[in-house]
């Protein structure tokens, strides 16, 4: 037997593709014992996972040790509600790629993302794409996002991939980390990625004229090195974050504009929906935060309640 490190760079569900220290590429199975430790994932491998293999002489691997990751971002499987599933780990950060025309990304979707980030101390930038098919309304969206997002402390991108807009900064952004690439299908992650590294040639999706939304093109988590330094590891078309692992009493943390004020409500154990002397509403009232994201948090709080 040969014993070989690497990092998990793909999963399919029940192969796994290792990228192995000197370079070779294993095609892996599981030991049995990962799935009874009593990990409530769909996948107790993720992509981005460093693992220990074993080759045996006539080339079968299989994956026999996890080691303890950094960090890693889950949301609800899709059809299993009470299940989770771990979308990457061992991140640097992770990019929210939006689009505000076809498709349209909501808020909502965009604040569960960065609230998710948030709970496992992922650092979260938001790219803003596709800018060239914005009309002057959705730039006066655009600008009012882009000023409470950066006022909240994440990083903000607008792209546009027809019009080489800040293209070089993305590329920068990515270069030398591990990141998360995540967003709807159609928001044009695959274009983006293509741009600053063509080597890589992933498959871009057409938009469908009849739903408005992108067809899948990516069934599964992978991870691609980038040639300029660093890795990303790109995601299907996720329709839904659903918040797992959240307590409600934390919700309001995950929110850096309400963490910053939680210190002078009242109660400790403020929910900032109705109680008296609570920091987060006053602010509200006074515009400090803005009414979308208090609205989402509303959203997500009910989800948890």
């Amino acid at each position: 037997m040969v014993y070989k490190k690497g990092i998990v760079v793909r999963s399919t569900g029940s192969w796994y593709t290792v990228l192995t220290k000197d370079g070779e590429i294993a095609e892996c199975k599981i030991k049995g014992r990962f799935r009874i430790q009593g990990l409530r994932t769909t996948n107790p491998v993720a992509v981005g996972d460093e693992v220990e293999i074993e080759v045996s002489p006539s080339g079968d691997a299989v994956i026999i040790d996890i080691h303890d990751r950094k960090n890693y971002i889950i949301r609800k499987a899709t059809k299993l509600s009470k299940a989770t599933h771990i979308i990457a780990s061992n991140l640097d950060q992770a990019i929210m790629i939006v689009s505000l025309m076809k498709p349209r990304t909501s808020t909502g979707f965009i604040d569960r993302f960065l609230t998710t980030a948030e709970a496992y101390h992922i650092p979260a930038a938001i790219v803003f794409s596709k800018f060239d098919l914005y009309d002057e309304k959705t730039k006066e969206q655009l600008e009012y996002y882009i000023e409470v997002y950066e006022s909240t402390g994440y990083h903000c991108l607008i792209t546009s991939v027809p019009g080489k807009m800040n293209l070089d900064k993305f590329k920068d952004l990515l270069a030398k980390k591990v990141s998360l690439l995540a967003g709807h299908s159609g928001v044009g992650k695959s274009a983006l990625i293509n741009a600053v590294d063509p080597s890589l040639d992933l498959k871009e999706g057409l938009i469908s004229e009849y739903h408005d939304k992108g067809k899948h093109t990516t069934t599964f988590a992978e991870m691609f090195q980038l040639s300029f330094g660093g890795s990303i590891i790109d995601t299907p078309g996720i329709k839904e974050f659903g918040l797992v692992e959240f307590e409600k009493e934390e919700l309001g943390q995950r929110f850096p504009e309400m963490r910053k004020l939680m210190h002078d409500c009242r109660f400790n154990n403020c929910l900032h929906v109705d109680e008296p002397g609570c920091a987060v509403l006053k602010a509200l009232q006074q515009d400090e935060i803005a009414e979308f994201r208090y609205i989402n948090y509303l959203n997500m709080l009910e989800n948890l309640m």
